[in-house]
């Protein structure tokens, strides 16, 4: 198959939406402006073959991780998706109904959250496969939650469990969308990011952008049971806690708010979310550094996860 033929193979499946004047077909897809009270936010993010997923892994699975890695950021500035690119390299020799049922994951994922798919680009890969994922979304003016504003005193909370993704959580998780933009609407989010590399990682990022520290209970962190399982039957498996600290492809949302709204937060979010656990596991500090502390005392974590070039 030409790259022209899996183009008109692919277009009729991309999903539209009222944002785009102009969708797949030409040599720009034409987008509404944005409106005067929202910011755009923009965002890319790629997974490639034998990084993000094997060959014998499932093409819809493929090509839902690709966007849903990006509506994982999108969740983590509190933010609403609206269109994507998507760019697509293959190899010699590729099989037309993989990248069909690839894009049937990742269009089927696309309409769930009311993403149109304006176009992209396919190109020849000199190694495996690859999807990269071009998001653009939306938030109100004066909503936008970042990484940076963390202060002493905040409780430090995350949604879900922690650790074992490579289990197959890595390929199926849920962007969580709806609970930012929910906590942004209703509480004072002080820093919002995604646990993508890993919580003591991904915190770290909160810490040196906030220019604070943190202390995190053990007991309090929510550990995934194929974690607790992959521990205790795999052979040099990571202790349960150490996967929760620092697997990565969790995607679940860590995020920091004054300690005075926790107990109105954990009541409304059960109320909210009854089927998903919200844990506070922790306090910012002014004292710098990461510091997790459990039966034994506190001993210092460094605040690094998983790292592509090491």
């Amino acid at each position: 198959m030409t790259e022209f033929e899996l183009i008109r193979l692919l277009l009729p499946k991309l999903p539209t939406g009222p944002q785009m004047l102009l969708g797949a077909g030409d040599d720009c897809a034409i987008l509404k402006p944005c409106d005067p009270d929202q910011e755009l936010l923009f965002k890319t993010d790629s997974v490639v073959e034998n990084v993000h997923f094997t060959a014998d892994t499932p093409p819809e699975k493929v090509g839902r991780k690709a966007l849903a890695r990006c509506l994982s950021d999108m969740a983590a500035m509190a933010g609403q998706p609206t269109v994507a690119l998507v760019t697509l390299g293959l190899p010699t020799g590729f099989d037309p109904a993989w990248v069909e049922r690839c894009y049937d994951g990742l269009t089927m994922l696309a309409r769930q959250y009311g993403v149109a798919i304006a176009g992209g680009e396919t190109t020849r890969s000199l190694g495996g496969v690859f999807l990269s994922v071009s998001l653009l979304g939306v938030i109100p003016k004066g909503r936008r939650v970042l990484r940076s504003h963390a202060v002493e005193g905040d409780g430090v909370f995350v949604t879900g469990e922690l650790g074992g993704s490579i289990g197959g959580r890595h390929l199926d998780f849920e962007p969580r969308l709806a609970e930012a933009s929910w906590l942004a609407a209703h509480f004072t989010l002080h820093a919002l990011i995604d646990i993508s590399d890993g919580l003591a990682g991904d915190l770290g990022h909160i810490l040196i952008a906030s220019n604070v520290g943190a202390e995190l209970f053990a007991p309090a962190i929510p550990i995934a049971r194929v974690a607790k399982l992959r521990a205790r039957e795999v052979v040099d498996a990571k202790p349960a806690l150490l996967a929760a600290l620092t697997d990565g492809e969790d995607f679940e949302l860590l995020f920091t708010l004054p300690s005075s709204q926790a107990v109105t937060l954990a009541d409304a979010w059960k109320k909210q979310f009854p089927l998903l656990k919200l844990s506070c596991i922790g306090r910012i500090t002014a004292k710098s550094g990461l510091r997790l502390r459990d039966a034994n005392g506190i001993r210092t974590l460094p605040t690094h996860g998983f790292t592509h070039f090491t």
